[in-house]
Protein backbone atom coordinates (compact mmCIF):
# COMPACT_ATOMS: atom_id res chain seq x y z
CA UNK A 1 0.00 0.00 0.00
CA UNK A 2 2.62 2.09 0.93
CA UNK A 3 4.46 1.41 -2.19
CA UNK A 4 1.37 2.24 -4.21
CA UNK A 5 1.22 6.01 -2.83
CA UNK A 6 4.91 6.55 -3.20
CA UNK A 7 4.51 5.66 -6.90
CA UNK A 8 1.27 8.02 -7.20
CA UNK A 9 3.43 11.40 -5.41
CA UNK A 10 6.02 10.79 -7.29
CA UNK A 11 3.62 10.65 -10.46
CA UNK A 12 1.88 13.50 -9.59
CA UNK A 13 5.02 15.62 -8.30
CA UNK A 14 7.01 14.65 -11.65
CA UNK A 15 3.71 15.76 -13.61
CA UNK A 16 3.59 19.36 -11.84
CA UNK A 17 7.31 19.76 -11.89
CA UNK A 18 6.54 18.78 -16.30
CA UNK A 19 3.62 21.55 -16.06
CA UNK A 20 6.41 24.26 -14.75
CA UNK A 21 8.80 24.03 -17.09
CA UNK A 22 6.39 23.53 -19.16
CA UNK A 23 4.49 26.99 -18.46
CA UNK A 24 8.19 28.74 -18.31
CA UNK A 25 9.82 27.14 -21.10
CA UNK A 26 7.52 26.81 -24.28
CA UNK A 27 6.70 31.55 -23.77
CA UNK A 28 10.71 31.68 -23.35
CA UNK A 29 11.52 30.01 -26.25
CA UNK A 30 8.60 31.65 -28.08
CA UNK A 31 9.78 34.77 -27.07
CA UNK A 32 13.40 33.71 -28.14
CA UNK A 33 12.24 32.67 -31.36
CA UNK A 34 10.56 36.60 -31.77
CA UNK A 35 14.03 38.12 -31.01
CA UNK A 36 15.87 36.23 -33.76
CA UNK A 37 12.89 36.46 -36.55
CA UNK A 38 12.77 38.20 -39.49
CA UNK A 39 10.45 40.74 -40.63
CA UNK A 40 8.48 38.18 -43.08
CA UNK A 41 8.87 35.37 -40.65
CA UNK A 42 6.78 37.70 -37.81
CA UNK A 43 3.76 37.28 -40.22
CA UNK A 44 3.80 33.78 -40.31
CA UNK A 45 1.11 31.77 -38.93
CA UNK A 46 1.10 29.88 -37.01
CA UNK A 47 5.02 30.84 -35.99
CA UNK A 48 7.92 28.09 -35.30
CA UNK A 49 9.27 27.46 -32.08
CA UNK A 50 12.83 27.14 -33.47
CA UNK A 51 14.05 30.14 -35.64
CA UNK A 52 15.34 29.22 -39.28
CA UNK A 53 18.68 30.00 -40.00
CA UNK A 54 18.83 30.49 -43.57
CA UNK A 55 15.96 32.36 -46.14
CA UNK A 56 15.16 30.55 -49.38
CA UNK A 57 13.38 32.81 -52.07
CA UNK A 58 12.57 32.34 -56.03
CA UNK A 59 13.89 34.68 -58.21
CA UNK A 60 12.41 34.94 -61.91
CA UNK A 61 13.57 36.92 -64.79
CA UNK A 62 11.30 39.76 -66.47
CA UNK A 63 11.01 40.69 -70.03
CA UNK A 64 12.36 44.11 -68.98
CA UNK A 65 16.12 42.23 -67.49
CA UNK A 66 14.78 42.90 -63.86
CA UNK A 67 14.46 40.07 -61.25
CA UNK A 68 10.88 39.47 -59.96
CA UNK A 69 11.84 38.06 -56.23
CA UNK A 70 8.88 35.18 -54.74
CA UNK A 71 9.39 34.05 -50.68
CA UNK A 72 7.45 31.40 -49.42
CA UNK A 73 5.59 32.01 -46.55
CA UNK A 74 3.99 28.64 -45.81
CA UNK A 75 1.23 29.25 -48.70
CA UNK A 76 3.11 28.56 -52.14
CA UNK A 77 5.36 31.33 -53.66
CA UNK A 78 4.12 34.91 -53.95
CA UNK A 79 5.22 38.07 -55.79
CA UNK A 80 7.20 40.39 -53.39
CA UNK A 81 9.41 42.81 -55.00
CA UNK A 82 10.46 43.67 -59.01
CA UNK A 83 13.77 45.34 -59.10
CA UNK A 84 17.32 45.17 -60.63
CA UNK A 85 18.75 47.39 -58.60
CA UNK A 86 21.69 46.59 -56.34
CA UNK A 87 21.34 48.71 -53.60
CA UNK A 88 17.37 48.14 -53.88
CA UNK A 89 17.85 44.37 -53.14
CA UNK A 90 20.22 44.72 -50.81
CA UNK A 91 18.25 47.18 -48.69
CA UNK A 92 14.92 44.62 -49.00
CA UNK A 93 17.35 41.60 -48.03
CA UNK A 94 18.44 43.25 -45.25
CA UNK A 95 15.12 44.76 -43.96
CA UNK A 96 12.53 41.73 -44.71
CA UNK A 97 15.07 38.88 -44.06
CA UNK A 98 18.11 39.54 -42.71
CA UNK A 99 20.02 38.44 -44.53
CA UNK A 100 23.42 41.43 -44.60
CA UNK A 101 25.05 40.45 -48.54
CA UNK A 102 26.04 43.03 -50.60
CA UNK A 103 23.45 44.25 -53.51
CA UNK A 104 26.22 43.46 -56.46
CA UNK A 105 26.30 39.67 -54.83
CA UNK A 106 22.51 39.47 -54.93
CA UNK A 107 22.89 40.82 -58.53
CA UNK A 108 25.70 38.56 -59.95
CA UNK A 109 23.86 35.27 -58.78
CA UNK A 110 20.70 36.81 -59.84
CA UNK A 111 21.92 36.81 -63.29
CA UNK A 112 21.72 33.31 -63.85
CA UNK A 113 17.99 33.84 -63.70
CA UNK A 114 18.62 35.15 -67.08
CA UNK A 115 20.25 31.86 -68.98
CA UNK A 116 18.43 29.01 -66.84
CA UNK A 117 15.10 30.85 -65.61
CA UNK A 118 13.41 31.11 -62.78
CA UNK A 119 16.09 29.61 -59.48
CA UNK A 120 15.81 29.44 -56.02
CA UNK A 121 18.48 31.00 -53.90
CA UNK A 122 19.41 29.95 -50.25
CA UNK A 123 21.20 32.53 -47.96
CA UNK A 124 22.19 32.39 -44.30
CA UNK A 125 20.53 35.31 -41.70
CA UNK A 126 22.39 37.05 -39.82
CA UNK A 127 21.04 35.84 -36.58
CA UNK A 128 22.10 38.61 -34.56
CA UNK A 129 20.65 41.37 -36.95
CA UNK A 130 17.82 41.94 -34.56
CA UNK A 131 20.23 42.65 -31.87
CA UNK A 132 22.44 45.18 -34.14
CA UNK A 133 19.29 46.99 -35.07
CA UNK A 134 18.07 47.58 -31.85
CA UNK A 135 21.24 49.19 -30.60
CA UNK A 136 21.15 51.50 -33.53
CA UNK A 137 17.18 52.53 -34.14
CA UNK A 138 16.88 52.72 -30.25
CA UNK A 139 18.28 56.23 -29.02
CA UNK A 140 20.75 56.16 -26.62
CA UNK A 141 20.13 51.46 -26.24
CA UNK A 142 23.94 51.94 -25.72
CA UNK A 143 24.30 53.94 -23.39
CA UNK A 144 21.35 52.25 -21.68
CA UNK A 145 23.20 49.20 -20.54
CA UNK A 146 26.24 50.67 -19.56
CA UNK A 147 23.74 53.10 -17.39
CA UNK A 148 22.50 49.32 -15.92
CA UNK A 149 25.80 47.94 -15.27
CA UNK A 150 27.16 50.76 -13.21
CA UNK A 151 24.10 51.39 -11.62
CA UNK A 152 23.96 48.03 -10.65
CA UNK A 153 27.47 47.87 -9.16
CA UNK A 154 26.72 51.04 -7.13
CA UNK A 155 24.11 49.25 -5.63
CA UNK A 156 25.35 45.94 -4.86
CA UNK A 157 28.21 48.09 -3.48
CA UNK A 158 26.52 49.82 -0.90
CA UNK A 159 24.05 47.67 -0.27
CA UNK A 160 26.74 45.19 1.41
CA UNK A 161 28.84 47.59 2.44
CA UNK A 162 26.11 49.44 5.16
CA UNK A 163 24.00 46.13 5.31
CA UNK A 164 27.14 43.43 6.25
CA UNK A 165 28.09 46.26 8.72
CA UNK A 166 25.10 46.40 10.31
CA UNK A 167 24.11 42.69 10.37
CA UNK A 168 27.39 42.25 12.12
CA UNK A 169 26.35 44.57 14.46
CA UNK A 170 23.12 43.22 15.11
CA UNK A 171 24.73 40.02 15.43
CA UNK A 172 27.56 40.78 17.73
CA UNK A 173 26.70 43.85 20.07
CA UNK A 174 24.07 44.40 22.68
CA UNK A 175 22.00 47.30 22.86
CA UNK A 176 18.81 48.59 23.43
CA UNK A 177 15.58 48.11 20.83
CA UNK A 178 17.69 45.17 18.97
CA UNK A 179 14.67 43.06 18.22
CA UNK A 180 12.37 46.08 17.17
CA UNK A 181 14.89 46.80 14.67
CA UNK A 182 15.82 43.42 13.29
CA UNK A 183 12.15 43.21 13.09
CA UNK A 184 11.81 46.76 11.34
CA UNK A 185 14.32 46.10 9.16
CA UNK A 186 11.83 43.34 7.21
CA UNK A 187 9.42 46.33 7.67
CA UNK A 188 11.41 48.23 5.44
CA UNK A 189 11.66 45.62 3.01
CA UNK A 190 7.84 45.67 2.55
CA UNK A 191 7.56 49.06 0.87
CA UNK A 192 8.03 48.67 -2.84
CA UNK A 193 10.93 50.84 -4.72
CA UNK A 194 8.40 52.65 -6.34
CA UNK A 195 6.54 53.55 -3.15
CA UNK A 196 9.17 55.59 -1.98
CA UNK A 197 10.58 56.82 -5.32
CA UNK A 198 8.77 60.62 -5.15
CA UNK A 199 10.27 61.61 -1.41
CA UNK A 200 13.36 60.30 -2.70
CA UNK A 201 13.34 62.18 -5.91
CA UNK A 202 12.12 65.30 -4.06
CA UNK A 203 15.99 64.87 -1.82
CA UNK A 204 18.05 63.94 -4.56
CA UNK A 205 17.03 67.30 -6.55
CA UNK A 206 17.48 68.89 -3.01
CA UNK A 207 21.66 66.93 -3.01
CA UNK A 208 22.28 67.59 -6.66
CA UNK A 209 21.65 64.10 -7.48
CA UNK A 210 18.77 63.78 -9.61
CA UNK A 211 18.99 61.75 -12.88
CA UNK A 212 22.14 60.36 -11.68
CA UNK A 213 23.35 57.01 -11.14
CA UNK A 214 24.08 57.24 -7.98
CA UNK A 215 20.70 58.66 -7.43
CA UNK A 216 19.28 55.81 -8.54
CA UNK A 217 21.90 53.31 -6.90
CA UNK A 218 20.58 55.24 -3.39
CA UNK A 219 17.06 54.52 -4.19
CA UNK A 220 17.76 50.62 -4.89
CA UNK A 221 19.87 50.47 -1.90
CA UNK A 222 17.18 51.24 0.64
CA UNK A 223 15.33 48.61 0.74
CA UNK A 224 18.63 46.10 -0.32
CA UNK A 225 20.49 47.63 2.85
CA UNK A 226 17.71 46.41 5.01
CA UNK A 227 17.28 43.18 3.44
CA UNK A 228 21.29 42.55 4.05
CA UNK A 229 21.40 43.37 7.54
CA UNK A 230 18.55 41.00 8.31
CA UNK A 231 20.59 37.84 5.95
CA UNK A 232 23.61 38.79 7.05
CA UNK A 233 22.24 39.29 11.00
CA UNK A 234 21.44 35.09 10.89
CA UNK A 235 24.84 33.77 9.18
CA UNK A 236 27.00 36.15 11.54
CA UNK A 237 25.24 34.49 14.71
CA UNK A 238 25.78 30.92 13.44
CA UNK A 239 29.82 31.98 13.00
CA UNK A 240 31.91 30.55 16.67
CA UNK A 241 32.78 33.30 18.13
CA UNK A 242 35.61 31.21 19.25
CA UNK A 243 37.70 31.60 15.56
CA UNK A 244 37.49 35.21 15.96
CA UNK A 245 38.93 35.32 19.17
CA UNK A 246 41.48 32.70 18.48
CA UNK A 247 42.05 35.25 15.36
CA UNK A 248 42.75 38.28 17.88
CA UNK A 249 45.16 36.15 20.36
CA UNK A 250 47.26 35.47 18.04
CA UNK A 251 47.67 39.26 17.00
CA UNK A 252 45.08 40.12 14.32
CA UNK A 253 43.38 43.08 14.88
CA UNK A 254 39.53 43.45 14.70
CA UNK A 255 39.31 45.11 10.80
CA UNK A 256 41.97 41.97 10.03
CA UNK A 257 39.49 39.81 11.96
CA UNK A 258 36.17 40.65 10.05
CA UNK A 259 38.25 41.02 7.01
CA UNK A 260 40.45 37.61 6.82
CA UNK A 261 38.13 35.35 9.35
CA UNK A 262 34.26 36.55 9.65
CA UNK A 263 33.50 37.88 6.18
CA UNK A 264 34.77 34.74 3.91
CA UNK A 265 32.55 32.17 6.36
CA UNK A 266 29.58 34.91 5.24
CA UNK A 267 30.23 35.05 1.66
CA UNK A 268 27.14 32.53 1.04
CA UNK A 269 24.68 35.55 2.57
CA UNK A 270 26.54 38.15 0.42
CA UNK A 271 26.18 36.02 -2.77
CA UNK A 272 22.36 35.86 -1.73
CA UNK A 273 22.21 39.36 -1.11
CA UNK A 274 24.58 40.94 -4.31
CA UNK A 275 21.67 38.58 -6.30
CA UNK A 276 18.91 40.68 -4.60
CA UNK A 277 20.70 43.77 -4.96
CA UNK A 278 21.39 43.01 -8.87
CA UNK A 279 17.79 42.14 -10.01
CA UNK A 280 16.44 44.89 -7.82
CA UNK A 281 18.49 47.42 -9.90
CA UNK A 282 18.67 45.83 -13.36
CA UNK A 283 14.94 45.24 -13.64
CA UNK A 284 13.31 47.99 -12.17
CA UNK A 285 11.98 50.30 -14.52
CA UNK A 286 9.06 52.29 -12.87
CA UNK A 287 11.62 54.35 -10.50
CA UNK A 288 13.97 54.94 -13.59
CA UNK A 289 11.01 56.65 -15.49
CA UNK A 290 10.21 58.87 -12.41
CA UNK A 291 14.29 59.62 -11.16
CA UNK A 292 15.66 59.23 -14.87
CA UNK A 293 15.96 61.76 -18.23
CA UNK A 294 19.11 61.39 -19.69
CA UNK A 295 20.69 58.71 -17.48
CA UNK A 296 18.35 55.71 -18.81
CA UNK A 297 18.62 52.38 -18.01
CA UNK A 298 18.39 49.33 -20.07
CA UNK A 299 15.48 48.17 -18.69
CA UNK A 300 13.67 51.34 -19.31
CA UNK A 301 14.65 51.94 -22.92
CA UNK A 302 13.51 48.00 -23.43
CA UNK A 303 9.84 49.06 -22.23
CA UNK A 304 9.33 52.31 -24.23
CA UNK A 305 10.56 50.43 -27.02
CA UNK A 306 8.14 47.70 -26.29
CA UNK A 307 5.19 50.25 -25.75
CA UNK A 308 6.02 52.67 -28.65
CA UNK A 309 6.61 50.48 -31.21
CA UNK A 310 3.75 48.68 -33.37
CA UNK A 311 6.17 47.28 -36.34
CA UNK A 312 9.35 45.66 -35.39
CA UNK A 313 8.70 43.80 -32.10
CA UNK A 314 11.20 41.62 -33.14
CA UNK A 315 14.01 44.67 -32.23
CA UNK A 316 12.67 45.02 -28.74
CA UNK A 317 12.34 41.30 -28.32
CA UNK A 318 16.37 41.37 -29.14
CA UNK A 319 16.51 44.60 -26.41
CA UNK A 320 14.74 41.86 -24.15
CA UNK A 321 17.33 38.65 -24.24
CA UNK A 322 19.90 41.21 -24.14
CA UNK A 323 18.20 42.47 -20.70
CA UNK A 324 17.39 38.37 -19.70
CA UNK A 325 20.83 37.24 -20.21
CA UNK A 326 23.15 39.56 -17.34
CA UNK A 327 20.49 38.52 -14.68
CA UNK A 328 21.35 34.58 -15.52
CA UNK A 329 24.44 34.66 -16.13
CA UNK A 330 25.08 36.89 -12.53
CA UNK A 331 22.57 34.36 -10.96
CA UNK A 332 24.14 30.95 -12.63
CA UNK A 333 27.99 32.41 -11.32
CA UNK A 334 26.62 33.00 -7.81
CA UNK A 335 24.36 29.95 -7.48
CA UNK A 336 26.27 27.53 -5.87
CA UNK A 337 27.27 29.74 -2.85
CA UNK A 338 23.46 30.16 -2.38
CA UNK A 339 23.22 26.63 -2.30
CA UNK A 340 25.61 26.87 0.80
CA UNK A 341 23.61 29.64 2.61
CA UNK A 342 20.32 27.50 1.72
CA UNK A 343 21.65 24.06 3.04
CA UNK A 344 22.22 25.25 6.10
CA UNK A 345 26.36 24.55 6.23
CA UNK A 346 27.10 25.15 10.02
CA UNK A 347 30.13 27.34 10.28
Amino acid sequence: MMDKLNIVQKTVMALILATMVLLVAVPLLAFTTVAFSNSVEMTEFPKRLIPKRTVTVKVAPTSEGEFEIFYDSGEGYESIITTKRASKLEAHFTRQYAVTVPGEELVQDFKQTLTNGPMEFTYKKDLFYNFKTFFSIVPNAAGALKNSIIVSLYTILISLGIGSLAGFAMARFQFKFKEQINVSLLIVRMFPVVGISIPMAMLLIKFGLFDTRIGLALLYSVPNIALTAWITNSIFIGINKELEEASMIFGAGSVQTFAKITLPLAFPALAASSMYSFLTAWNDTISALILTNKNQTLSLVVYKAIGTTSSGIQYAAAGSIVLILPALVFTFIIRKYIGQMWGGVEL
